[in-house]
Parts: C-alpha cells; structure tokens; sequence
C-alpha cells in the first residue's frame, strides 16, 4: 500500500480579521504560520465554499505566512451567501486588497477545483505577484466541463445521486437544470431554497470524492454551507464563470517563467484529468502530478501527500 504523509498539525492564527473590499462586501480572512515567513495565499472551492482549519496544514508553518480567505458570500464573510456584485474578477481584486494588507510583494498562490479556476484567472492577470502556483483538481469554466458535470457525463457514473439531484426538478424544467436550480435558489419562499440548496450542494459532494464519505455529505447539507455555496455556484454556472470561453488555456502564456505544480486524482468525477492536461499542454514547464488512487476532495489521502510536498519543494524543503 502507498504510505502518505498526512497534513501538518493544525494550528490557530495568529491574525484574522475582517477587511471592507467595497460594494458591500467584507471578507473574514485570518493568517497562520510564522509572521514573516514565505507568503502565500489559499483560495476555496466552490464557488461559494469556505475556509476550513484542515486548510491550514498544507504548509509547514515554521516555513509559511499563510493568507486563507472566505471569498465573497462564503463562511464568515458578510453579507451572507449574496450573490449581487460577486464574479470571478471582484474576487481577483479582492486578492490584490489582501495581498497589499499582508505586505506582501507576492506570493504563492494555491487552490483547488474552483480554487484552481481563481488561481490561473489571478496569475494571468498579475503574473509578477506570484511566486509559484499549486492547483489541485482543476476546473477551467469550459462549455465541456460544466455540461459534464450538470448536463451529461458525471450522471453516467454517479447514476442514483443524479437520479435525487435532478429529481427536484420538473421533468419539463430538466433541459436546464443549473436555471431551474437557480430559480429555486432565488425564490422568495425559505423552505423551496433550503431543498434546492441541499440536493445541489449533495450532488456535488457525491461526486467529490473517490469512496463515499458520509462525514463530508453531512457536511455538505448543512445549511450554512450549503446556501452559500448553491446560490454562489449556480450564479457562477450561469454567468459561464464570467470567463470568455477557453480563456484561461488562451491567455497561458502569461504564466511563462511561473514554476507551478498540479495535483490531480486520476479518478476525479468532479474535474476530469483533461482539464489538468490541457493546462499542462498550454503551459509545458508546469509540473503535473497525477495521484492514480484519488478523486477530487483535497482530504483523500494522495491529494493531501501531493499538495503538502509541493508546498514543502517550494519552500526548499527536503523530503
């Protein structure tokens, strides 16, 4: 059996706080390590996730002054689950907001599933502020990939949990299940949003991981979890992540000259390893690391060796 090692011991901030990003907008962020040390900044999934204290052992913290942050609408961040001035690039400037806070020139920029999307959006637009970038399951907002995951293709595997998540839906509404989803997930009345954000957030937790984990499905139908993260997410879907097509693989080049490592499980149902590839295929110095006995989730164990060594090699650490 592969020995993995596991993540670092978890430890509280030493800041955190809350910082007015406008519009009215103010996101909980906090900073663990030791002051002072390598930068970095870790970003969510989702869209529409959080910020979890599992997060914070994927750096060695005698080596790392880390940046965690719930984006816009997502855990502590206020207002809650809203929806209303929030995109991809108010969360990239949101980015440049904390890095300045920090003081720091730059930093390493990390983040998995939506995370990784975030990632490359922010590194093509300020390249000279990341140092390095690790992305884990990566997702690209591609016409492929979403109508994989919400049309046809992730269904084909996960035959029952599609079953219950397109259920919900009126088989007359089923054409475009993200609108009906969204629809719900907007309505006026509590209980139709509550439902509607419970079957979105399960479906995504089911398709999250390579073995079932009934610990993480409970924690996906939590309804402070699970609001923010549907009606964020379905809002992204709709607006195509507010990404032109492709354009993140377009605008690669931009990332010349960053070193970079992917994480991906070969067995990934969320972001199949095509996304990772086409990366690789757009930016041929990044470093891509496929874990054959994982999926998507960054807690299964070979996504948490592979993430945890790539923060250790770029902090030069042995090992």
């Amino acid at each position: 059996m592969t020995q993995y090692r596991g993540l670092y011991p978890i430890t509280e901030p030493f800041e955190s706080g809350m910082l007015d990003v406008g519009e009215g907008h103010s996101l909980y962020w906090e900073r663990v390590g030791t002051k002072g040390a390598k930068p970095a900044v870790m970003l969510h999934g989702g869209p529409g996730g959080g910020i979890s204290p599992a997060h914070r052992g994927q750096w060695d913290p005698a080596l790392y002054d880390v940046i965690l942050f719930d984006q816009r609408g997502c855990g502590k961040s206020l207002p809650f689950a809203e929806i209303a001035a929030n995109d991809t690039w108010r969360i990239v400037e949101d980015m440049e907001k904390l890095r300045r806070m920090a003081g720091f020139d730059s930093w390493q920029v990390f983040g998995g599933s939506w995370g990784a999307t975030l990632a490359l959006a922010y590194a093509e637009t300020y390249p000279e502020r990341c140092s390095e970038l690790i992305l884990r399951g990566v997702f690209l907002g591609r016409q492929k990939e979403k109508d994989w995951l919400y049309t046809y293709g992730a269904s084909e595997i996960m035959a029952e949990q599609w079953d219950k998540f397109s259920g919900l839906i009126p088989e007359a509404e089923r054409g475009n299940l993200v609108q009906a989803y969204y629809d719900r997930l907007t309505s006026d009345d509590e209980a139709t949003r509550l439902a509607a954000a419970t079957q979105w957030s399960l479906w995504e937790g089911s398709v999250a991981t390579l073995l079932p984990n009934e610990e993480l499905l409970s924690s996906f139908a939590d309804p402070a979890k699970a609001v923010p993260f549907a009606r964020i997410c379905a809002k992204f879907f709709l607006a195509d992540f507010f990404l032109e097509e492709a354009q993140l693989l377009r605008d690669a080049g931009k990332l010349a000259g960053i070193p970079g490592i992917i994480v991906q499980g070969r067995h990934d149902i969320c972001c199949p390893p095509v996304s990772a590839w086409d990366v690789k295929k757009a930016w041929p110095e990044v470093d891509l690391r496929i874990v054959h006995d994982a999926g998507h989730s960054a807690g299964e164990p070979g996504i948490i060796d592979g993430l945890v060594r790539a923060t250790d090699q770029f902090a030069g650490k042995a090992g």
